[in-house]
């Protein structure tokens, strides 16, 4: 009875999920694809300060906030955007002499912060000077955040096209066939850095029959994509 039921059975391979698994891993392709669009900016983000040197402290930062006061004024008036306070200070002077140190005076300074559409902070700057702004701390240049978000799009799909486009020229030389893609992974997509202006000085006015010329340039949004594929 033994033999005869021994006789009557058949195996057939069992196929576990984790041997599934391990085939469908062993049958993928990793590829990463990379997308890059570039926009024009249209906004300068401005670092704008006053700075105060005298010999009492207390009239040192009086005269820092009429001054930064009035430049805040002038800056409400065009309707910045974003503006803030990024610094105040206030802080001694000393001359060292014979190992020996001794106060001569006090520094004050507040700096603000703004943005605006570049083809106008020219002008603004100039005025602002005039307000009693007399530093420059920064000047970068940004795209409208519409304008980046839809580069980031754009970025993306590009960096799956070129994902796909080198999967498809391998496994085409390699007379294999694209079966699904089972994984994706967004690498970088980050918003870029505003791009700086190289100059961080003491500010002077322009002349009368002049306005201080203000030109930036492009941002460029950058995107990774993976994907892994089965063949």
């Amino acid at each position: 009875m033994s033999a005869a039921l021994a006789s009557g059975l058949s195996f057939a391979p069992v196929f576990t999920p984790q041997a599934t698994a391990q085939e469908t891993l062993m049958r993928t392709l990793t590829v990463t694809g990379q997308g890059e669009e570039s926009v024009p900016t249209t906004k300068t983000q401005v670092n704008l300060g006053v700075d105060v040197q005298g010999s009492d402290a207390t009239a040192v930062q009086r005269e820092v906030a009429q001054r930064t006061a009035a430049v805040v004024e002038l800056l409400r008036s065009r309707s910045v955007e974003k503006l803030e306070t990024t610094g105040i200070q206030l802080s001694p002077r000393y001359n060292y002499e014979n190992g020996r140190s001794e106060v001569i005076g006090y520094s004050g300074s507040n700096t603000v912060s703004f943005r605006m559409p570049t083809e106008s902070v020219g002008s603004l700057l100039d005025d602002a000077v005039n307000a009693g702004a007399n530093q420059i701390r920064g000047i970068s240049f940004v795209a409208a955040d519409s304008a980046l978000e839809s580069a980031r799009q754009q970025a993306l799909r590009e960096a799956v096209a070129d994902a796909q486009t080198q999967a498809s020229a391998v496994l085409d030389s390699l007379n294999l066939t694209v079966q699904e893609v089972i994984g994706i992974q967004i690498n970088g997509a980050a918003p870029p850095q505003p791009i700086p202006l190289q100059r961080a000085a003491e500010y002077a006015a322009a002349s009368d029959d002049a306005t201080t010329p203000v030109i930036g340039g492009e941002q460029t949004v950058r995107a990774q994509v993976t994907l892994q594929i089965r063949y």
